[in-house]
């Protein structure tokens, strides 16, 4: 991507929240990465300079870098102010968006960034955002040649480029994939910091607009290859993880439908089947997280019980969620195992009257899902934009992760930063 004539690669906004602290820290790794062979200059963007500084002076700590902080800029905006969200856009080739929820928030950085010529990457997990973005601003950033980019951390990274990459490391046709999220914590537990509840508040107390969006863009069904995914029970126990599941309700399967898609209309390949589900272990955890899901889908309908779901999370979620999100030590005990289960056809054979004949398992692992493989997707789909272009799709517009980085060296990226794609097994039956 052109970078000459703007002073920033790369500009981290919302970096004094939560999540963008840790994106700041990831982009100041990846500065000094031994590998890299140029410069890349950065800055940080949001509404106080103070709390700017403070982000910098942190991770310069923790980094060990007493420099940091004079050789990253500093740029003043505030979502509510569109003119100073124009002057970012103006100084970044890529916009790294970390302030959500995205539902409210996300729209003007979008439209600033298009604008004026910036791509822009986000980590939402939420659907309805982010299927409305593509339906809204496709057809604007491509004119453009920009590249809107969505669901680029743990939501979903992992899922999207672990579909693709079971395809690729498949021998015949893929045409159905199941994946088990499982999540190990350390002694202290797990939490997740509440902006990823609320995100998850909003997006369950407006089904409705989403099923009206997804009628609205009159999109053609993708044709069906091989037989039918049967959906699992809402509980249902997997064998080969001996452990029992639930459906994920993250926006995985949303996000690889659409990458499904785009890879069929666009580049005729043939589309994969995907059911997501996560691991929640033995029985007692079964019957823990039932009540946990039920408090939350039948407070989530009213606006009372949602103002109450937001006020309470550490209460509602069973501990899972809180104000404060993890301490660094449950940080660093934490990480994650994406399974995936495929099934297919051999080289050859036919899709239409014969029965799956190939098995694939294949896995993606990291670190802690949310506050530090995020930033490292995020970070490396960022210098993916920066360093492969010509493995891009040809014109600009609003992408999911798989459908604009399937043919680059992302995956390659993340396995030597710690996200590690694998193959288990592989067999004809």
């Amino acid at each position: 991507m052109a970078t000459e004539q703007r002073p920033f690669h790369l500009v981290v906004f919302g970096a004094s929240g939560f999540t963008g602290q840790f994106v700041t820290e990831e982009v100041a790794r990846e500065q000094v990465d031994p590998e890299r062979s140029s410069r890349l200059p950065w800055a940080v963007a949001g509404r106080s300079r103070e709390k700017l500084q403070r982000v910098l002076e942190k991770a310069a700590l923790k980094l060990g870098r007493p420099t940091l902080s004079s050789e990253v800029g500093i740029i003043i905006c505030d979502i509510a102010n569109p003119a100073s969200l124009d002057e970012m856009a103006k100084q970044a080739t890529v916009v790294l968006n970390c302030v959500g929820p995205y539902r409210f928030y996300g729209e003007p950085v979008i439209k600033a960034c298009i604008e004026n010529g910036a791509s822009c990457i986000d980590i939402s997990g939420e659907p309805q955002f982010l299927e409305l973005m593509q339906l809204k601003y496709h057809e604007k950033a491509a004119d453009k040649g920009v590249y809107i980019i969505g669901s680029s951390g743990f939501d979903s990274i992992p899922a999207d480029l672990g579909v693709i990459y079971t395809r690729n490391k498949t021998n015949g046709t893929l045409t159905a994939v199941e994946s088990f999220l499982t999540i190990h914590s350390g002694p202290e537990g797990l939490s997740i910091h509440d902006g990823t509840w609320k995100s998850a508040i909003y997006g369950f107390g407006d089904q409705s607009n989403l099923r009206k969006l997804r009628n609205a863009s009159n999109l053609k069904p993708v044709p069906l290859i091989g037989p039918k995914l049967k959906r699992r029970w809402p509980i249902s126990y997997c064998r080969e993880l001996k452990g029992y599941s639930i459906p994920f309700m993250g926006s995985d399967v949303s996000v690889v439908k659409r990458t499904q898609r785009y890879l069929y209309e666009n580049l005729e390949e043939s589309p994969v089947q995907y059911a997501a589900y996560v691991t929640v272990g033995g029985i007692t955890s079964v019957i823990k997280l039932m009540f946990a899901g039920l408090f939350f889908l039948f407070f989530v309908r009213f606006g009372i019980g949602r103002q109450l779901l937001i006020k309470f999370p550490w209460f509602f979620s069973f501990g899972y969620f809180s104000k404060q999100g993890p301490t660094q030590k449950q940080i660093d005990a934490a990480s994650f195992t994406l399974t995936f289960f495929g099934q297919g056809y051999s080289q050859g054979l036919g899709t239409d009257k014969n029965k799956p004949n190939i098995k694939i398992c294949t896995q993606v692992k990291g670190p802690e899902a949310g506050y530090v493989a995020t930033p490292i997707a995020m970070v490396q789909a960022a210098m993916t934009l920066l360093n492969d272009a010509s493995d891009l799709p040809k014109a600009g517009g609003v992408f999911t992760p798989g459908a604009a980085f399937s043919k680059t060296k992302l995956i390659d990226r993340l396995n030597k930063h710690g996200i590690e794609f694998s193959v288990i097994s592989s067999s004809e039956v």
